[in-house]
């Protein structure tokens, strides 16, 4: 029967099906151009990440509750952990599922409530890999005091490089520099700085390896705080500096690091001594 032609009854108001009123309700609800893009504030419960890559949960209240799916393609964009008893901005669509009868948000955003997504998403990681021991100092490796291959993972047309490259030839003209050209900034940028760092260590023949990028926002920042980068150098068999932004900014690639320079200049520095004071004191 044709939505909305209901078997009518002896007598009194027409009779729908099930299917026929829920997709009445899901016509008006979609319909009303508040539902189409709201956002909700409320705490995360029953939270679950399928292995489709979509999730599902409920936001509530003191007084009533939200259920909520936040499909792959938005899912994956996420830099922060949802998580049960977090306080989050939910922003989408409200729809009704049809199969189950129910309402529910159909997230397109998240947000954290009271901090933003990349400061929750730079501390949950780096408890995270604290919790594991890679930040620990007694995996630390000391650095050469006189390294005679000295490779450098950062864009090779910024001022950082420049000043690596001036400074270690200052200090120590002799020493040979290697540098693995990387993205240091936007998509792809995390997985460029693995792909140097691991390029010097199987051709490179470096003795230590300065990792780093100038100043910049956190957003800028972000690909030293990525936990393939994170990883990267922790695991990496030569000595890491690591010399991101400036001396007030902390990455997680900071801590992952053998020795954490304030500044690319500051990783120069720290990298060789100054020969014209070891002939000296000769």
């Amino acid at each position: 029967m044709p939505l909305g032609q209901a078997e009518p009854a002896v007598s009194g108001p027409p009779v729908y099906s099930v299917a026929e009123i829920t997709r009445l309700l899901k016509r008006h609800i979609e319909d009303e151009p508040l539902f189409q893009y709201v956002t909700v504030c409320g705490e995360m419960s029953n939270f679950k990440h399928h292995t489709s890559g979509h999730m599902y949960f409920v936001l509530k209240d003191s007084e009533s509750c939200l259920r909520c799916v936040m499909f792959r393609s938005y899912a994956g964009r996420l830099r922060f952990r949802p998580q049960d008893g977090l306080e989050v901005y939910a922003t989408g669509a409200i729809g009704i599922y049809e199969t189950g009868g129910v309402y529910q948000l159909y997230v397109q955003y998240l947000e954290p409530r009271g901090v933003g997504d990349l400061h929750l998403a730079f501390q949950q990681l780096k408890e995270k890999l604290q919790a594991e021991g890679l930040f620990d100092e007694a995996r630390k490796r000391p650095i050469p005091f006189l390294p005679r291959r000295i490779g450098v993972v950062t864009s090779p047309t910024g001022a950082a490089v420049r000043d690596i490259i001036t400074i270690l030839h200052r200090r120590m003209p002799g020493v040979e520099i290697l540098v693995a050209p990387a993205l240091v900034q936007g998509k792809g940028a995390a997985a460029s700085i693995v792909a140097a760092l691991e390029a010097l260590v199987q051709w490179g023949d470096v003795d230590v390896i300065i990792v780093g990028r100038g100043g910049g926002s956190m957003e800028d920042l972000w690909p030293f705080n990525e936990e393939v980068v994170a990883r990267a150098v922790a695991a990496c068999p030569v000595p890491v500096i690591s010399a991101v932004g400036h001396e007030t900014d902390f990455t997680i690639c900071d801590f992952a690091a053998d020795l954490r320079a304030p500044t690319p200049s500051g990783a120069a520095e720290l990298a060789v001594p100054v020969a014209a004071e070891l002939l000296a004191a000769l």
